[in-house]
């Protein structure tokens, strides 16, 4: 059976970065790590090369890549919330200390990974066959930065 693990390379900051995410997700669970040899790729000797964990019951590996590597908007990585409260948790945590909001609810966190934290209602409300509905709550979304649940659920109940 074949596995499908994300990468995401880092400059020089893949430990920091996991540590990071794991203040920030508790169900995060470092499961592994590497560091470099003497003259070998990703850093000094005793540096860390890889850090292997999981979240949300996926497989993931953050990578020392050198300064070639940067991220960008054409990946991010999606959490759906259930509340308000833990939309604004998230948000508050991944723009801390140099993040950035974005719009949409996109932001980017310190080291630049672009992430959107919506309400998994929003799931419904974009798959909903009545268009009309489907549009104000589009309508309503688009000049957000952070979500907000209420006002995307009244913009789509309410005509």
């Amino acid at each position: 059976m074949h596995t499908l693990t994300t990468c995401l390379c880092f400059k020089d900051q893949a430990e920091e970065a996991v540590q990071f995410y794991a203040s920030v997700f508790t169900e995060l669970k470092i499961t592994g790590l590497t560091r470099c040899g003497a003259n070998e790729f990703g850093g000094p000797a005793g540096s860390v090369r890889t850090v292997s964990f999981e979240l949300f019951g996926q497989t993931w590996l953050a990578v020392n890549g050198g300064p070639h590597f940067a991220f960008n908007d054409g990946v991010s990585l999606i959490v759906n919330c259930d509340t308000q409260d833990e939309i604004d948790r998230l948000w508050a945590a991944l723009v801390a200390d140099g993040g950035a909001p974005v719009q949409c609810g996109w932001l980017k966190d310190k080291f630049g990974l672009p992430w959107q934290i919506v309400p998994r209602i929003l799931g419904y409300m974009m798959n909903d066959p009545d268009a009309d509905r489907t549009n104000r709550a589009m309508q309503a979304l688009l000049p957000m930065t952070k979500l907000d649940i209420a006002a995307l659920k009244q913009a789509y109940w309410h005509a």
